[in-house]
């Protein structure tokens, strides 16, 4: 054995790794993103469930071993030995558990307004590779772990009751504060030298403001309603139904335009229909009622105006997403969006185009395609 690791600190791979040890964090952080994007797939999935709930446990015990550490609570035990790497486990931990949330979010079609809390858990993802040094600060630990935490709940009470609401919110909100909080009081009570570095007051006034200010985002909508996803969203000339399959007659888009399958300009033909259809996923046994919100845009008045919801029911389980779709026949010309919003009103996706009447069909456009 020994042997084997003087071969090894002597070999070429060593001396490789030892010159650009600088880049690992950014190597083994990229690496973790594909790893993770290949392997993350249905939040109802065996292992992606696991996978969250090991991550959430293991960091919950890494911050009460590291707050405990300068209290010498781990000297002199195998514990002890490792002290030095805490803070790279718990931001490994953080790094974890925030790409996996942007992954699933970001299988969404379209993220509207609910941007803001994307942009948000990107901004945790890549800050996180910058918190080595910072990790230590308490307030800043259990401030991301809150967060962590709240949206950990978020996806998972749902997938465990097989419900998604508002009181299904207020309950995953609920359940991490409550943990955070008794995290908090538990390392506060456990470890002087954290008594002496923090006020409890202001560590619980800081928790408090954003649980808070996570409401005020999903009052104001800006929270999508995990962990229901839109995989696809497409406006269509023609739906059919064909053993249990979709088949889709629309105009596609360039090959390049990558984050979009339908053509934005969508050429009508006298009076045909314009169907939109769209595929939800949703969690094994989760029924919940979605509508499709038809909205143009009045040039004159420089608003949108909803003309029609038009709701239909789905049910969990598919991997590819719920199928559903509506239609509408008396439109007229402009800008249009259909809207993928729960009964809360909170928004899974969004499908936009432009009709545009036309007396001669463009046919080298248009696309059949079975879902």
């Amino acid at each position: 054995m020994k042997r084997a690791l003087v071969r090894f600190k002597n070999c070429a791979f060593r001396k490789f790794l030892s010159r650009h040890q600088k880049y690992a964090p950014v190597l083994f952080f990229t690496g973790g993103f594909i790893f993770d994007t290949f392997t993350l797939g249905r939040i109802d999935r065996t292992y992606d469930i696991v996978f969250l709930c090991l991550y959430m446990a293991l960091l919950t015990i890494s911050l009460y071993l590291f707050n405990l550490d300068d209290d010498g609570k781990w000297e002199g035990t195998f514990i002890g030995r490792y002290s030095k790497y805490f803070p790279l486990v718990i931001q490994f931990f953080f790094g974890g558990l925030s790409s996996a949330f942007v992954i699933y979010f970001f299988r969404s079609v379209s993220l509207s307004k609910t941007m803001a809390f994307f942009i948000l858990l990107l901004i945790l993802l890549f800050a996180n590779e910058f918190l080595k040094k910072k990790i230590s600060n308490k307030y800043l630990q259990f401030s991301v772990y809150f967060f962590i935490s709240f949206t950990f709940f978020a996806f998972m009470i749902p997938v465990f009751i097989k419900e998604i609401n508002t009181v299904v919110f207020i309950i995953s909100g609920l359940v991490s504060l409550g943990s955070t909080l008794a995290l908090i009081v538990f390392i506060y009570a456990s470890s002087p030298s954290t008594r002496t570095e923090i006020s409890l007051k202001k560590l619980v006034s800081l928790i408090l403001f954003l649980y808070i200010s996570t409401n005020v985002f999903y009052y104001f909508r800006l929270i999508p309603p995990v962990p229901l996803a839109m995989e696809t969203g497409l406006v269509a000339h023609d739906v059919q139904i064909k053993d249990n399959k979709y088949i889709l007659t629309y105009e596609s888009d360039d090959w390049y335009i990558f984050w979009r399958s339908h053509q934005i300009d969508f050429h009508r033909l006298d009076d045909e229909p314009v169907y939109v259809f769209t595929s939800i996923f949703a969690p094994t046994d989760l029924n919940t009622s979605v509508f499709h919100r038809w909205k143009w845009y009045n040039p004159d008045t420089e608003n949108w105006e909803v003309t029609e919801d038009i709701g239909f029911e789905v049910t969990g389980g598919r991997g590819r997403g719920f199928r559903g779709y509506t239609y509408k026949t008396n439109v007229t010309e402009g800008q249009w969006k259909v809207q993928v919003i729960t009964e809360e009103e909170l928004i899974i996706g969004v499908v936009d185009f432009v009709i545009k009447n036309t007396s001669e069909f463009p046919e080298k456009s248009l696309v059949e395609k079975s879902f």
